[in-house]
């Protein structure tokens, strides 16, 4: 009898044995997904807030991981470890295992995606990069400028050039509001740190004014020397009440009228954008400007010019008197 019993203890430890090995050889072994599952085309799998070890393993199962799911279950209880993973959407890369997997989830790697901002967008523009975006999900519809910036925690601004160029990390789905409100309070620190450089002699009376004249000078060059200069040629006329006349602005009073010619009756046409037609600076910006803009518009370059004008190859021609210019207008733009 003892000997029978030394026996059965024996294959007992056997048997346990075996299972132990066959179980630490499983953890290491690639999971066996869905044959369309690419490093291109992950598996998207989606774990819910509060879940269980049972619930993730059933969310695993259901996306298309094919193993057992009391399996995944016992993994990630004996782990120790199934309190720790964390909600979100993952993406499972092929040859993923049990152990990598687990480790996936405890860490929080979500799937993550990017959206990218230009210099120069308007509004309109950057909504439609926003709503077009197959990684975000879509919780402004319906709203307009106002009800989207109160939704992103400012109400009461202009949503024009309220948010910072830039490539914004987000993860997989994510709430379309949440990388707006991002931006806008990216747009909002880089906004204070060029105010605090600004020049002190400079007749801007606020960080908006700032950024209004930021935003045209954005429109106005994509030259990177000649962005101070710019600043320069506004800031002068600013100083002794001269116009502005600046084309951007016009082209921003029309919106979506604009078809690419701006005319001459354009430029006669008064509205609170045309800054042929009006002194100062226009309402708000037109634009998302970037850092360079924005350093331009507070620390402009210490000139005498007070017109420039395209030479053509993206840079700008700059000159102190009307003369100067038109001789300009005429070598850059008549060719003459």
């Amino acid at each position: 009898m003892i000997r029978l019993l030394s026996r059965l203890l024996l294959l007992t430890l056997l048997l346990a044995g075996l299972l132990a090995g066959a179980a630490w050889w499983w953890l290491g072994q690639p999971l066996v997904l869905p044959a369309t599952t690419t490093a291109e085309q992950p598996l998207a799998v989606e774990i819910p807030p509060g879940a269980s070890a049972r619930g993730v393993a059933s969310a695993l199962t259901g996306a298309g991981v094919q193993a057992p799911p009391l399996l995944l279950q016992a993994w990630f209880r004996l782990s120790g470890q199934s309190r720790a993973i964390k909600a979100g959407i993952y993406e499972i890369q092929p040859g993923a295992t049990p152990r990598s997997l687990l480790r996936q989830l405890v860490r929080g790697e979500q799937a993550l995606r990017s959206l990218t901002l230009l210099e120069g967008w308007n509004f309109r523009e950057l909504m439609a990069a926003v709503r077009a975006s197959p990684d975000l999900t879509q919780d402004l519809e319906g709203l307009d400028g106002a009800g989207i910036m109160a939704k992103i925690g400012y109400p009461g601004r202009h949503p024009e050039g309220r948010f910072f160029p830039d490539t914004y990390r987000m993860v997989r789905q994510a709430p379309a509001s949440s990388v707006l409100k991002q931006a806008a309070q990216a747009m909002e620190q880089r906004l204070a740190q060029a105010w605090e450089q600004r020049d002190p002699a400079t007749l801007l009376r606020s960080p908006d004014e700032a950024l209004i004249l930021a935003s045209i000078i954005e429109k106005e060059t994509g030259a990177e020397a000649d962005r101070a200069m710019v600043g320069g040629v506004f800031n002068n006329r600013l100083r002794i009440g001269m116009r502005l006349q600046t084309d951007p602005t016009v082209i921003y009073g029309l919106g979506e009228r604009f078809d690419g010619n701006l005319r001459k009756i354009d430029l006669q046409t008064d509205t609170p954008y045309n800054s042929y037609t009006r002194a100062g600076l226009p309402p708000t910006p037109i634009s998302m400007p970037g850092w360079a803009s924005l350093l331009a518009a507070v620390k402009p370059a210490d000139t005498r010019a007070l017109y420039f004008v395209a030479r053509g190859d993206g840079s700008s021609q700059f000159s102190t008197n009307l003369d100067e210019h038109n001789a300009a207008v005429r070598k850059f733009q008549l060719q003459k």
